[in-house]
């Protein structure tokens, strides 16, 4: 199965997916449109909290960075005057300086990732979208900031006029994420933000058109009117999108076969028969890893309801 990933919505689907398959058998396509380089190494928020998910070190109070790290580095740089912007932990900077490096030494991002997979000890398939650089910028009141400054330095707090992911256009899919896309039909999209998780996977040119011949199921990450989490509620309304599941659902259209919505969503299941997709109603909310093995029983059941195009 592929599994397109991005923020910590899907992380907590993976959860449940690592704990019923294989993980040989689970291949995740990682968002790095919201990836920056700080102090000379590149952070890759997306990727990094799929790698420690899948090597048990992610902290489960924030669903990103390591639990119990600490921050001497960050603290120690502060108190000489250097504001790096993003609060790093000291082991999760450990991770940056070691995929810095490989990158350096001349390896691609996917390279990199998979060395770092072996590093710890992951057995699933953890790529990167692209080996090109990609780049979330916010259209905002005070002007255009990268993704991380909108969400992180300003707290998502700014009005948002519009989404520009920079360099998507120009963006080749990573190798080995299309040779997992020949070798699998089945293409799972998480509960992450569609405009800047998702989007920029989608997005790349050649995607759109592979997803259309597969077995396409999407979970929302949204309830109601109201994200279970991050800044889709501001997001989705620059892009001309409700925000609803429905919005999350015409999103995905040109490739979606079946749709799963939150069974406390009011969202009619026979509206998306207008998109050309099924829709299945469950309780998406993760609240605890049985909670997320119970959601991914019932997706992966799905697949074998759609016929492959």
């Amino acid at each position: 199965m592929i599994i397109f990933s991005g923020g910590t919505g899907t992380p907590k689907l993976l959860d449940g997916l690592k704990e019923i398959l294989p993980p040989e058998e689970l291949t995740v396509v990682v968002n790095t449109a919201e990836d920056l380089w700080v102090s000379g190494n590149l952070i890759s928020p997306d990727l990094d909290t799929v790698l420690y998910l899948f090597s048990d070190q992610i902290d489960r109070k924030k669903w990103w960075g390591i639990e119990n790290d600490t921050f001497r580095t960050y603290e120690r740089m502060k108190e000489l005057g250097v504001e790096e912007g993003m609060k790093l932990g000291d082991r999760d900077r450990a991770t940056h300086i070691i995929r810095s490096n490989f990158i350096r030494e001349g390896a691609s991002l996917t390279d990199a990732t998979v060395k770092l997979a072996s590093l710890f000890g992951i057995k699933a398939n953890i790529l990167p979208m692209s080996d090109d650089p990609v780049s979330t910028y916010i259209e905002t009141l005070h002007g255009v900031m990268h993704f991380q400054d909108f969400w992180v330095g300003k707290h998502g707090e700014p009005d948002v006029l519009g989404v520009d992911i920079k360099g998507v256009s120009e963006a080749s899919i990573s190798p080995k994420v299309l040779e997992a896309l020949e070798n699998d039909d089945n293409v799972l999209i998480g509960p992450s933000n569609p405009i800047t998780s998702i989007g920029p996977i989608i997005s790349l040119p050649g995607m759109k058109e592979i997803l259309k011949k597969k077995k396409v199921v999407a979970v929302s990450p949204i309830i109601g009117n109201s994200p279970v989490s991050g800044p889709a509620g501001k997001l989705m309304p620059a892009c001309g999108l409700e925000v609803s599941s429905m919005g999350v659902a015409e999103y995905y259209q040109d490739f979606l076969d079946v749709f799963v919505f939150d069974e406390r969503d009011r969202a009619d299941e026979f509206a998306f028969e207008k998109l050309g997709c099924r829709a299945s109603r469950v309780d998406t909310l993760m609240t605890s890893t049985e909670k997320s093995k119970e959601l991914a029983e019932f997706v992966v059941g799905l697949f074998d309801t759609i016929v492959c195009r």
